[in-house]
């Protein structure tokens, strides 16, 4: 993949960080933080049912692509078992037209849960068609189906608020389901030539069986890494309230620095590094992208922790936590993507049951952080208990890797992940007692890390230019 189509996708990501930058300081004004932790609630609920429903047959997509000849048979394959379970179960919640409602929100509306039983299957088909356009390395289209939505969010909650003077919850929930819809629309519409031809094509079940041995184990780890990220926020309704929850989703959306890269380098790494595993090329550059990605990592924290005060500025002074609980925040995210180029190994050797054992692992060590943080701190407990979970996440992934595939020098990382991790723990708690101590050790990082990007810059322009020159 080239810098052009990579560029592609980065544009959805930034745009969509920035659309979201604009939504967050909207929302929090004009809106009750019990009323985004509702919401912050609604998007757990959409990654577990979109994850569930899904069968693990997207990552079988994903895995596939490029083996097979026919693409268009490949996702009909994989689309439609999970499309008609979302059906069926959507028929049978339409039948408790309360039951949805009661669950989440602690209210009897049939409105809410038509609503958001519309975004359950609206997700989900935005899911699979987002993948075609990924695998096709359209990065583009992906990206402009990514911000029109968050465009016409914020359009459309602009006008609730501004216009017709609405401040309640379904208004936020109105324009979730309107963006949606819009952006599967669009999806669809940009995927149209890969879809419209799967009519005389019929779903075979000796063709689904391995993707389903394949997909399966990965449910199961993608359910427990649902769990994974999710976990706090269920803490948090539970051991707290509504409040802290939304204190706490608004910190977790300033993070969106962090997904920003999440979203650009996931994107573009799976379709890539299964390309070199076919391709039988590359192979020793994965884990060099491991220790360019940590660099960028380590300076993404200090920049965060040295200017994290600034968020004070565009929000209301009920969610001052946030400029601290963003530093584990970014935890999440962070060592995710870094875990994507330590975790290729189990990728490569089709022994997807250790992603598994690593997920599992990692959500039972979530259950323990928060059971023991989250009742006593909430919003700062959740926080820096996802950060723990996340760091042995990233260890076990890396580690069950080298076990499938083979061994690579990982001393350096792990001692520099360990180390920012625990400073932004202890930024967290120490807060306004350390401040000065944490903002010059922030600055120093930053410093250290911009020269080590810089020289890691001049290194790559050498290397394309000697490339260039062989050539």
């Amino acid at each position: 993949m080239n810098v052009r189509k990579i560029a592609g996708f980065a544009v959805g990501p930034i745009g969509g960080a920035f659309l979201g930058f604009i939504t967050l300081p909207l929302t929090a004004w004009f809106f009750s933080t019990e009323d985004i932790g509702r919401i912050a609630l609604l998007q757990i609920v959409l990654g577990f049912t979109t994850m569930l429903f899904s069968l693990g047959l997207d990552q079988a997509y994903v895995r596939e692509y490029h083996e097979k000849e026919n693409k268009s048979e490949l996702w009909k394959q994989t689309t439609f078992p999970g499309l008609y379970l979302v059906l069926l179960v959507s028929f049978i919640l339409i039948i408790h037209p309360y039951l949805l409602s009661e669950l989440l929100f602690d209210t009897q509306s049939w409105l809410i849960s038509f609503l958001v039983i519309v975004l359950f299957i609206a997700n989900y088909l935005i899911r699979f068609f987002s993948l075609i356009l990924r695998m096709q390395e359209k990065g583009f289209l992906f990206s402009m189906s990514q911000i029109w939505p968050k465009f016409f969010n914020i359009f459309f909650l602009l006008n609730f608020v501004i216009i017709y003077n609405h401040h309640e919850f379904i208004y936020l929930l109105y324009a979730q389901v309107l963006s949606a819809l819009i952006a599967c629309s669009i999806f669809a519409w940009n995927t149209r030539h890969e879809w419209l031809g799967i009519n005389n094509i019929k779903i075979d079940l000796n063709e689904l069986k391995p993707l389903l041995k394949f997909g399966m184990p990965l449910i199961v780890g993608g359910l427990a890494f649902w769990g994974l990220n999710s976990i706090d926020r269920l803490f948090l309704k539970v051991f707290s309230d509504f409040n802290e929850l939304g204190i706490y989703s608004v910190a977790t959306s300033f993070a969106a620095i962090a997904i920003i890269v999440q979203s650009i380098f996931s994107t573009v790494w799976a379709p890539t590094v299964y390309k070199w595993i076919k391709n039988n090329e590359n192979l020793d550059k994965i884990h060099d992208i491991t220790w360019y990605l940590t660099i960028i990592i380590v300076f993404i924290f200090s920049l965060v922790g040295l200017f994290s005060n600034l968020i004070t500025l565009v929000l209301p002074e009920q969610y001052n936590l946030v400029q601290y609980i963003i530093l584990p925040a970014l935890v999440a995210p962070l060592l995710y993507t870094l875990s994507e180029t330590t975790v290729v190994g189990i990728g490569i050797s089709r022994k997807s049951y250790l992603s598994l054992y690593a997920s599992l692992s990692a959500f039972c060590s979530a259950l323990l952080f928060n059971y023991l943080l989250t009742p006593k701190l909430g919003a700062l407990g959740a926080s820096i208990s996802s950060g723990l979970a996340f760091l042995t996440f990233f260890v076990l992934r890396t580690e069950l890797s080298v076990i499938a595939w083979k061994s690579f020098p990982r001393k350096k990382v792990y001692c520099i992940v360990f180390l920012i991790v625990g400073l932004a723990i202890a930024n967290a708690i120490f807060q306004e007692k350390l401040n000065w101590v944490f903002k010059i050790t922030w600055f120093i990082i930053l410093l250290v890390s911009s020269v080590r990007m810089y020289k890691l810059i001049l290194q790559l322009k050498a290397s394309h230019s000697l490339s260039s020159e062989v050539s």
